[in-house]
Order: C-alpha cells, then structure tokens, then sequence
C-alpha cells in the first residue's frame, strides 16, 4: 500500500510540474492568444518555411446569414494559421497578412465597432476580440468601402482596427500583382 501511495504521489508530481509546459505550448507563447496551431502531424511533408515571405490576402465575403453568434469561422481558420506559422519558426516580417472583407451580406457587419454592431444586432460583436488579437499580431483587416455603403455603414461606425479601402476588388488584384495570393471565398 505504501509503494501504491509514493508511486501515486510520484506521478502527480510529474504530472503536476509536467502541465505548465502542457499550457504555454498550447497558446500562451503564440501570436494570437487562445487559438492553436495545427497539430503535429508525424511524417508531414510540406510544412511551413521559415524562409519563405508569406503574402496572403484572406477574402471574407462568404454570406453566412447568422454573424451574430459566434465568431467568424475564417477568422478563427486565420488565427490558426498565423499561430502555425509561428510555431513553425517564420518570423513575424515574414508573415504578410491580408484580411479583407467584402461583399454586400449581413456578414459584412462584424466590420462594425461594437457600440454600433450592438445598436443593429441588439447585441456585442463577437468578432472585436479575434480582430483586435489578430492587428496585434501583424495582420492587416481591411473593409470594402463599396460594401460599407451597400450595408449602409458609416465609415465612423467601422472598427477602429480594420481599414477601409475604396473596393475589395482593387485591392485584392493590387495585392495579387504585389505577389499576395488569394485565399477564401
């Protein structure tokens, strides 16, 4: 019984000096906090380079009905990816980050500051964390002026975040021929 009781204590000490290295590889040394990288995966072939410059623009415009609920799936998806692409060792000036929002759905109000998304909605924005996060961590937002006028958004109700540019469509073939590649729909 008394080997039982030192080897259990044994294990709980392991166990218990073990989890903070469990929680700060998870999230905490990440570039956005509270969202994972990818997992490992054993015998992966195409992993993220710390030499190459990444040059993504991440298109939102997808016409979800209900943005109000949760945060934006594609938001949460880029999270992600800029945490992988840290994990993976590629530095910050060589994360190049685009996201731009678009098109003339409902889904286009998450660009909202929050008193005005509430004033809307009836409710807070789900998404001002995540894109408050993601601008700390290097990533550009952008809004499709074009679009702000169709969902009757005034450029003073924006998040102070994301930046308004005249039309997604400018913007996103700018960046192509500036070497971006377009990601999402």
């Amino acid at each position: 019984m008394k080997i039982a009781k030192t080897f259990a204590t044994l294990v709980a000490l392991t166990l218990a000096s073990a989890a903070p290295a469990f929680a700060a590889e998870s999230t905490a040394a990440l570039p956005v906090p509270g969202y994972a990288a990818a997992h490992d995966v054993p015998g992966a072939h195409e992993l993220p380079d710390p030499s190459i410059d990444y040059k993504v623009v991440f298109s939102i415009g997808s016409g979800a009905t209900d943005m109000t609920a949760e945060v934006n799936p594609t938001l949460a998806q880029l999270a992600r990816y800029v945490n992988t692409l840290a994990k993976y060792g590629v530095p910050a000036d060589k994360r190049h980050l685009i996201v731009m929002f678009h098109q003339r759905n409902p889904d286009f109000d998450i660009t909202m500051s929050n008193a005005a998304f509430k004033a809307r909605h009836g409710k807070d924005n789900p998404n001002i964390a995540l894109i408050r996060d993601l601008k700390a961590a290097g990533v550009q937002l952008r809004a499709c002026g074009q679009a702000l006028e169709s969902r009757k958004i005034d450029a003073k109700d924006v998040n102070q975040d994301i930046q308004i540019d005249l039309w997604a469509m400018t913007s996103m073939l700018n960046l192509q021929m500036k070497g971006y590649v377009r990601t999402g729909n």
